[in-house]
C-alpha cells in the first residue's frame, strides 16, 4: 500500500458509500485514509485534508472512469 496515490479527496463518509460499493464491483483495491478518524468526528476531516481514496497507479484510471460516471450519472458530487 505504500505505493498507493491519491485518487480523489472527499469531506465527509457519507460521500464515498456508493463509491466503495463500485470499486469493490470492479475488484479495485483501495482505502480511504482518514475514514474512521472522519466517521467519528466528521469535523476533523477538514484539518485531516479530507478523506482520500488511495489506490495503485495502475488502477487510476479505471477510478477516473467510475468518478467521471458517478458524477456524470447522479445528483451525487464527487471531488
Amino acid at each position: 500500500m505504500e505505493d498507493f496515490i491519491t485518487a480523489a479527496i472527499f469531506n465527509y463518509p457519507h460521500e464515498i458509500t456508493i463509491l466503495k460499493h463500485r470499486l469493490e464491483q470492479e475488484g479495485i483495491a483501495y482505502f480511504f485514509e482518514n475514514e474512521a478518524t472522519a466517521s467519528v468526528a466528521p469535523m476533523y476531516s477538514l484539518a485531516l485534508g479530507g478523506i482520500k481514496l488511495k489506490v495503485h497507479p495502475n488502477d487510476l484510471q479505471a477510478v477516473q472512469a467510475i468518478l467521471d460516471e458517478l458524477n456524470n450519472r447522479s445528483q451525487l458530487t464527487i471531488v
